[in-house]
């Protein structure tokens, strides 16, 4: 159905106002996250961190994370996304930047853990607020869109963090500590600057006229009468739901895989050759992001236009399972940046087309914990897939097994959501006709 004007013009200017800065955000928030993964090129020698002891330090992140997402993003729902977000960045910025005084592996482990409780609720809390102000037939674009900060992060950080780490020594402070320095203190400048410039609803947008307020309230209002019949049950029913656990038990596999390989991607560059310079490092892990970024907008649009989720969510995870089996039997440096990039597309190209699924079933209310609680539950993968590669290095000496295991768990991932076609056809049948038994 053609969009009369002033919805044509009401989207536009979201999308123009909101996705370029939530994706700013998202690259600081991911470059924070993972730049231990550059840091380890130095640091791990530093602090005499073996393979086993990075892994745990990598993912010990989420266990913060984990315990604080749900929370996080029910406070989001209650205060607003611009007050709570705006802490969430300061927070984490604050943290980010006060790794860059360890000492031990115990202090890694202890500030890593912290960062992932400040940064808890930033992701799911910016997916909700997506929901506030994007129809569902835009919200994998949406997503998508937004979700081009991860490779845009990869991008930016593999030649900023390799020169920082080469370039930057004052103070007689190392290159990897300045990196956690300079890389925090953007979080806490943008914290303070969202006050200012992200609306909390529709209604708050001063860069719309009220035409376009009445015709996105109403029209998401018309979203939501359909699937709900107001019900929206307790946090505790939403995180016993069935369907949430499903949607769970995928994401756990594929951010396995995708973090397993994202830490430890500068590394396993190193490894391709023993003349790569820490420049040639930072450059050639861009192009992974690259074509990552590619594929995430893609696929993205191409579930959007088609009106089809459960077969683009698989599939990325089949291909990104198919590459790790292949790199982990390629001895070519070129080929394995190939592989790496194609891994790298499938594990983006999930993220539009699956998000968009929970949104067909959780009325807004539920939404703010179910949400958190996919992400949070399923961001657990963040800790083995690190942790995994790490063990496995450590006792074989080769990172081959464990980009097998990686792909175990996204085949696993592609299974469960091809199990969602009963269930997803049910709820999408329901919606057009008003009837869906949300929660």
């Amino acid at each position: 159905m053609e969009l009369p004007e002033v919805g044509v013009a009401a989207t536009r200017k979201i999308r123009n106002h909101i996705i370029p800065f939530v994706i700013l955000l998202y690259i600081i928030s991911f470059l924070d996250r993972v730049n231990t993964g550059y840091a380890a090129l130095q640091m791990n020698q530093a602090l005499g961190l073996t393979a086993a002891a990075f892994g745990l330090a990598s993912g010990i992140f989420f266990i913060g994370y984990f315990l604080f997402e749900v929370p996080s993003n029910v406070m989001l729902h209650k205060i607003g996304a611009r007050v709570w977000i705006m802490r969430i960045l300061v927070s984490w910025g604050v943290v980010a930047a006060l790794t860059s005084v360890v000492q031990n592996a115990t202090d890694l482990y202890v500030l890593r853990f912290i960062l992932g409780i400040a940064e808890a609720g930033f992701f799911p809390g910016i997916i909700l607020y997506l929901t506030f102000w994007f129809r569902e037939r835009d919200q994998a674009k949406a997503v998508s869109l937004f979700m081009v900060a991860l490779a845009l992060s990869g991008i930016i950080g593999g030649p900023v963090s390799t020169f920082i780490l080469a370039h930057v020594h004052w103070g007689h402070l190392a290159g990897w500590r300045w990196l956690y320095i300079l890389e925090g203190v953007p979080a806490i400048i943008l914290g303070f600057i969202t006050l200012s410039f992200l609306p909390d609803r529709p209604n708050n947008a001063k860069w719309l006229t009220q035409p376009e307020k009445d015709w996105i309230n109403g029209a998401l209002e018309q979203e939501r009468q359909k699937k709900i019949h107001r019900h929206p049950g307790s946090p505790w029913q939403v995180m016993a739901n069935g369907r949430v656990w499903m949607f769970t038990l995928i994401y756990f596999c594929l951010v396995t895989g995708l973090y397993g390989i994202g830490f430890w991607l500068p590394q396993i560059v190193k490894s391709l050759s023993a003349t790569y310079s820490l420049s040639t490092i930072g450059w050639l892990t861009t192009i992974p992001y690259i074509v990552g970024g590619v594929g995430m907008i893609i696929i993205g649009r191409m579930s959007d236009r088609r009106g089809e989720r459960r077969w683009h969510t698989a599939v990325t995870q089949l291909g990104g399972a198919a590459a790790l089996v292949l790199l982990g039997v390629t001895h070519s440096p070129a080929w394995s940046i190939v592989l790496i990039s194609l891994a790298t597309a499938g594990f983006y190209g999930f993220f539009g087309p699956f998000w968009s699924m929970p949104g067909l079933f959780l009325t807004e209310v539920s939404a703010a914990v179910g949400i958190a609680f996919i992400n949070s539950v399923g961001n657990l993968g963040g800790f083995f897939g690190p942790y995994i590669i790490g063990a496995v290095k450590s006792s074989t000496n080769s990172l081959q097994s464990g980009l097998y295991v990686l792909a175990g768990f996204l085949v696993v991932g592609a299974l469960l959501t091809l199990g969602l076609k009963k269930s997803m056809n049910t709820v999408q049948e329901e919606a057009q006709t008003g009837t869906v038994a949300s929660i």
